[in-house]
């Protein structure tokens, strides 16, 4: 099976299919209704493959369709496809929708390595080190999310693995009990998808790229590597922050400043005299929020209510976002106040002042500039 021209496929490419009229639903008795339906679906899918009913490279119904017909939410439908697609029947596509992968894909199936897995694990040695007894009632999402400092969404799936793994099942007030002690947590485990990424940029910068080269772009990685662009950013972020890569904006990327072989960060100094891209973005951020500034000082009093977002976008010729955050930032000085309804909108509660350093971004590191 060619894994790659699959999942590579087009929208019109691939096999949509509906559910049939005699089909059986999810039992939502006496369980959560995500933990219902990912085991409902994954029988559905294993009964499908096997029968020859359903075809790898087949696309599911919409969420919206899913949800409609089993009568849940379009979040029970997205929490039960995450769960399955971690292991490996489903692989959802921008765009194109969820594919159906069937078990035991050829290609690595990278999400197995996910944030839910490592708050399962970080859940199973929580029960553990509290000593919980079978029986007892687990905490809530909300506990276990602010004990292991991870979002509630993630949360809330790794508990459903707890649930169908057999370790707690489901109470009538849906509340999760234990129902079994017998298991292992695996520390090792607890390692995001991100960070293995991580590992694997390095290894590719030791194999593939010399001190001074440029990586790959954003795109590139992600399809080498099977992640997405945003897992690929944070990961390269992190290897800014080790001293490994820099990022400077515009044509000059992002370019190796050491091997991760060695143990000293060496930055060489024609390297170094750009300031890092999270400096360099705030230069557009405050030059258009200096902007605003002059303008409320020249045409506003207190009390008065400024353009919109896009009005004020199409005066300073930047985007609507760069102005958001730029009126943001003068909110949080005390100088807007944003209101909402009717006859909401942005206000001036304060004429700002500008006896200050025009920019505060470095354009040049001073410190490696000699004369």
């Amino acid at each position: 099976m060619n894994t790659k021209s699959e999942i590579n496929a087009d929208k019109h490419e691939v096999v949509h299919f509906n559910f049939n009229e005699n089909m059986t639903y999810p039992d939502f008795k006496n369980t959560n209704k995500s933990d219902a339906v990912s085991k409902w679906l994954v029988n559905w899918l294993e009964e499908g493959l096997q029968n020859g009913n359903i075809k790898p490279n087949s696309l599911l119904p919409s969420k919206a369709e899913m949800a409609y017909t089993l009568g849940v939410s379009i979040g029970t439908i997205q929490n039960a496809i995450r769960y399955v697609e971690d292991l490996g029947y489903l692989e959802s596509k921008q765009c194109i929708g969820t594919i159906v992968k069937g078990k035991g894909n050829s290609q690595n199936v990278r999400k197995l390595t996910s944030k839910r897995e490592m708050a399962f694990e970080m859940i199973k040695k929580h029960i553990v080190e509290s000593k919980y007894k079978i029986g007892s009632i687990l905490p809530s999402i909300r506990t276990f999310a602010k004990l292991t400092n991870v979002s509630l969404n993630t949360i809330r799936l790794a508990l459903n693995t707890i649930a169908t793994s057999g370790i707690a099942e489901y109470t009538d007030k849906h509340e999760l009990m234990l129902k079994s002690l017998d298991f292992t947590y695996d520390e090792k485990s607890q390692k995001t998808l991100v960070l293995k990424i991580k590992e694997d940029l390095k290894n590719y910068i030791k194999e593939e790229l010399e001190t001074g080269d440029k990586i790959a772009p954003h795109e590139e990685l992600a399809e080498k590597f099977h992640v997405s662009i945003k897992t690929i950013h944070d990961a390269i972020k992190s290897l800014c922050d080790d001293g490994i890569l820099i990022s400077r904006r515009g044509k000059y990327g992002t370019s190796v400043v050491r091997k991760p072989s060695n143990a000293d960060i060496i930055v060489k100094p024609e390297m170094s005299i750009f300031a890092s891209a999270e400096q360099t973005a705030f230069y557009f951020y405050e030059k258009t929020q200096n902007k605003i500034k002059q303008m409320i000082i020249n045409d506003y009093e207190i009390g008065s209510k400024l353009p919109s977002i896009k009005e004020m976008s199409e005066i300073l010729d930047v985007s609507p976002n760069i102005v958001r955050k730029a009126l943001n930032n003068l909110a949080n000085d005390g100088c807007l106040k944003f209101s909402r309804g009717r006859y909401g909108g942005t206000f001036v509660v304060d004429i700002p002042e500008t006896d200050e350093v025009p920019y505060k971004w470095l354009a040049i590191n001073t410190d490696n500039i000699t004369n």
